[in-house]
Order: C-alpha cells, then structure tokens, then sequence
C-alpha cells in the first residue's frame, strides 16, 4: 500500500520565500537599531561624561573602550572558555535532539503520545526550579567550579523543544521513504544519518543557531556553578565590567559588542537555511 505523507505540508514555493523575508525583515527592524546604539556607545571615549541623548555617532570616535574591556574583563580568556563549551555543547545537544525525535517518529504511537505529553510537561516546569536539584547531584560527584555542569545538559539534548522539533521534521517525510530504506535493508541508525538527516538541514541550521546563542549567552549556570576567574564563561566576565562607573560605561558596551559577534556570525552563516527551503527533489 501506497504510503502518506505525514505532518502538514510545507507552504507554496513563492509564498514561503514570501513569508521567511518577511520575517528577516522584522527581525532586522526589531535588532538593528538596538545594536547601533551599542556599536556607537562602544566607541565613545572612556572617562567622559555621558551624553544627555544617545549619539549614532560620538565624538569624538575611540577604541579605547576595547581594549579595557580586554585588559580589566579578562575577556580572552573567557572567550576561550566559551567556545570550548559552545563547540562540545552544540553538536552534542543537536546529535541527541535529532536522535531522540527521529527515535519518536520510530516507536509505537501511544508511546510517542505518552513522550510527546511527558516532553510538553516538561517545558512548563521553570529551569530555575532545577537548580537546586541539579546543584546537589553536581557537587555529590565533585564537578562544581567546573566546565562540566554547563555541557552535561547537552546530554540530553539541552530542551524537549529541540526534540520535539526534530520529531516534527521527521515526521513530515514520506513514510514512503522510510519503507524504501526498509526495503534497502538499512538499519535505524543508517536511516537517520544518511536519509532522514540530510532531508532537515534547515531545522538542524536553526536549531544549531539558537543552540549556539542560548549556550553562548547563558550567565545563570556559570554563576551557579563556577566560582575559579579562570574557568568564567564570557556573560561573568562581562558581570565584573557592569560594575564600572557611568563614564567608563563604554568599556563595558566594547564588552557586549565583543560577546554579541560570535552570536550574529552564527546567525550569518545559517541565514541561508532559514531563507530557503530545500526541496528534497534537489529544487530550491
């Protein structure tokens, strides 16, 4: 028998080029304008009063702001710190969430139903109110002031989100494609790399990017479990500079805009997935 094709259908070609510009636009007119005045405050010169009314362009234009940050921030090093845990926390968190949710699209129904409800039940639980759990168990297996407790969540595909994105995307396919793999005689596993994977680059694109961010930015975590200067992430480094007086603010602005780089170039590079929706035809 014929298979169907499960899950809602993707829009029209030209209506869903309209859509996703649409939505660029809007992120753009929501995004710029605040990182304009951040770009500009970071180049007023430290030490001078600051201005009544924000200025697009300050005078007089100075880069000593960066160079503080680096020196008084310790922004180096964190920022070392922060890519090691980006680069093993991401891919990680991805591999599991796509594993999961291909395993779901996989299973029985009513046990897909009971982990789909299971999963939403989680994501209304407050991440706040696991920290005292989620302290204890740290510290009873020696891994506070560690860079352990911010990669361990990865292990679990950081959200139920990103699993139940990636269940949605994998239902979607053809079960059609699926019986052929079956036909083929590849295994579970060969199916999920060399099938149904290639066929959700744009959802492993987007879900990479907010993984990368939400890493990247994430200031609750190392300030509950990382106490060495040594081992702060970048959001703590930048906390010692929120401190400084009014006409040093912009060293702490130079700060923010050094941490919110990595984060636009990873919006970037994966802006082309989120734009264009690849056919799996080969079509664009």
């Amino acid at each position: 028998m014929r298979g169907r094709a499960r899950g809602p259908a993707p829009l029209p070609g030209a209506a869903g080029r309209a859509w996703r510009t649409l939505g660029a636009a809007f992120v753009l007119l929501v995004f710029v304008p605040p990182l304009l005045l951040l770009v500009s405050g970071s180049l007023t010169e430290p030490g001078l009063p600051p201005p009544p009314t924000p200025q697009l362009v300050p005078e007089p234009v100075s880069t000593t702001g960066y160079r503080q940050a680096v020196e008084l921030g310790g922004l180096l090093r964190a920022s070392l710190n922060s890519v090691l845990v980006a680069v093993v926390a991401v891919p990680l968190s991805v591999l599991v969430a796509s594993l999961a949710g291909f395993a779901l699209t996989r299973i029985a129904p009513r046990v897909t139903g009971v982990v789909v409800a299971a999963s939403l039940v989680a994501l209304m639980v407050p991440a706040t109110a696991l920290l005292v759990p989620r302290f204890a168990i740290f510290r009873m297996l020696g891994l506070t002031d560690t860079l352990v407790p911010l990669v361990a969540p990865a292990l679990l595909g950081t959200s139920p989100l990103y699993v139940l994105v990636y269940h949605l995307a994998f239902r979607a396919l053809p079960t059609d494609l699926y019986d052929a793999c079956l036909v083929a005689d590849l295994s579970p596993l060969r199916t999920w790399w060399r099938v149904a994977l290639p066929l959700v680059r744009p959802v492993t694109a987007g879900l990479t990017a907010l993984t990368f961010v939400l890493t990247w930015s994430n200031f609750l975590d190392p300030l509950v479990y990382v106490y060495d200067r040594d081992l702060f992430t970048l959001p703590l480094a930048l906390r010692s500079l929120s401190v400084l007086d009014p006409t040093n603010f912009p060293v702490f602005l130079a700060g923010a805009v050094l941490a919110t780089v990595p984060a636009l170039a990873v919006f970037v590079l994966a802006q082309r997935r989120f734009l264009h929706h690849d056919d799996p035809t080969g079509r664009d």
